[in-house]
């Protein structure tokens, strides 16, 4: 199958809120739609970041429902020459770094939390080419 990437992914959260003030005012990533009661959508390069109340699209009727629980994981891409610099934006605005991976090949990678637990990581491009 001729995939290209992954489009976009999903966290369930239980505050869209304080989804955006995390997701949009500290990691910077641009609001594409909110949706009172339901889900906000950030820009992250060229994906896109879903957020979703677990409580409604469990119930979801005009779509396929869908929803989880607990620790969720994704990582962020950043250029190498960009790694660093983003580590320092994060720990600059407050954001506790709780673990820095070595893959070897000189490739690390961070990890983070958003306020709702679950880890995020930074990895710079090309760490798993």
């Amino acid at each position: 199958m001729p995939y290209t990437g992954i489009k976009e992914t999903c966290l369930y959260i239980d505050d869209l809120q304080k989804a955006v003030e995390f997701y949009q005012g500290l990691l910077e990533m641009p609001l594409i739609s909110i949706v009172e009661k339901r889900h906000v959508f950030f820009r992250c390069g060229k994906s896109v970041l879903l957020c979703f109340l677990p409580e409604v699209t469990k119930e979801e009727s005009t779509l396929p429902p869908h929803f989880a629980y607990g620790k969720q994981h994704l990582a962020f891409e950043v250029l190498p020459g960009d790694f660093q610099k983003t580590k320092d934006l994060l720990i600059k605005k407050g954001i506790a770094i709780t673990h820095t991976q070595d893959w070897g090949n000189n490739q690390n990678s961070i990890y983070f939390e958003d306020p709702f637990g679950h880890v995020l990581e930074i990895v710079p491009k090309g760490i798993w080419e």
